[in-house]
């Protein structure tokens, strides 16, 4: 297989997942049971006028071909639609939830990419050693700890001392620009903390492991023959191959970036994209469902797309 061929391959593959997923997401959201206005509906003095009136107004009382007809028409031109609950675009609820969510995944993702990558080379280059065990164990405990435990002994030991709730101080209006960043700064500690210590874990595995297979390779043996620096066997030739099952890795957990981190914001009131979508599902709030999940699906599918491109450009043998 050529690259051209490669390349197209890879992309059709990424249009017809996508196109998939809208039709899935569109699909398994109309077989749930209720609707947006069966809560209304049961609301004492509710007549079935307002029930009808209602349908119409968000469109439920169309078939599902032309519900999904009028889906595709809004993805194409740009309308996710408007929620249920406050008569917002989804887009607009969704941007707003995204800007807080950016901060938090974001920093909380790389740090634990970073710590994870770093942490799993030194254990695998010690193999055996004290460093190699202590991490090693302190990976799988913390990989095996359920997220929203992590977060409620961070809340119930630092509770006091850090701000627990929320992006900003209540009054922070009234500090000065540097002070609100600070708060927000402090605000984001907690969370953050409990996002590293729930991702690094696997990062810290993988590579180790990716690691310690690349290391047993013939080419490391023929670079360790011609007296080549063991610091640069690692830098120039574990790591860089080593990195290539990473990739995957890194690309799924820039995903979160999305998605948020429902639990984390659940448990720290962190108005973000986890948390609106929690809402929802509360609220029945299909059409902000909708929209979440489908700007997710993207966006992974467009992550895994750029590490084949990834894979592509560090291993030709995967066009073999």
């Amino acid at each position: 297989m050529n690259r051209t061929s490669y390349l197209w391959k890879r992309t059709a593959f990424a249009i017809i997942t996508i196109f998939v997923a809208v039709s899935l997401n569109f699909v398994l959201f109309r077989i749930l049971p209720g609707s947006a206005v069966t809560r209304i509906s049961r609301v004492p003095n509710a007549s079935p006028e307002l029930k009808a009136s209602l349908e119409a107004q968000f469109g439920l009382d169309k078939s599902l071909w032309e519900q999904y007809w009028l889906y595709l028409k809004g993805l194409l031109s740009g309308n996710l639609g408007v929620s249920y609950a406050n008569r917002l675009p989804v887009a607009d609820n969704l941007g707003t939830a995204f800007a807080n969510t950016l901060p938090l995944v974001l920093t909380g993702t790389v740090i634990a990419i970073l710590l994870g990558i770093l942490i799993g080379v030194v254990a695998a280059v010690r193999r055996g050693g004290a460093f190699d065990h202590i991490s090693t164990n302190v990976s799988v405990l913390f990989y095996a700890f359920p997220t929203q435990f992590l977060g409620m002994m961070l809340l119930i030991f630092f509770a006091g001392v850090l701000p627990s709730a929320g992006t900003s101080d209540p009054f922070a209006l009234a500090l000065t620009p540097w002070e609100q960043f600070l708060d927000r700064g402090r605000h984001l500690v907690l969370p953050v903390t409990t996002l590293v210590l729930t991702l690094f874990a696997e990062n810290v595995l993988i590579m180790r492991s990716s690691v310690l297979e690349t290391l047993g390779e013939d080419y490391i043996l023929t670079a360790k023959a011609k007296g080549l620096p063991r610091g640069r066997i690692v830098r120039s030739y574990a790591v860089r191959n080593a990195m290539l099952p990473t990739i995957t890795m890194i690309a799924l957990a820039l995903g979160t970036v999305v998605g948020g981190a429902i639990l984390i914001e659940v448990i720290y009131s962190w108005p973000g994209i986890g948390r609106a979508l929690y809402e929802a599902v509360l609220k029945r709030d299909y059409p902000m469902l909708q929209g979440g999940f489908l700007v997710i699906t993207v966006v992974v599918v467009v992550l895994n797309y750029l590490a084949d491109l990834i894979y592509f450009t560090l291993d030709p043998r995967v066009t073999d």
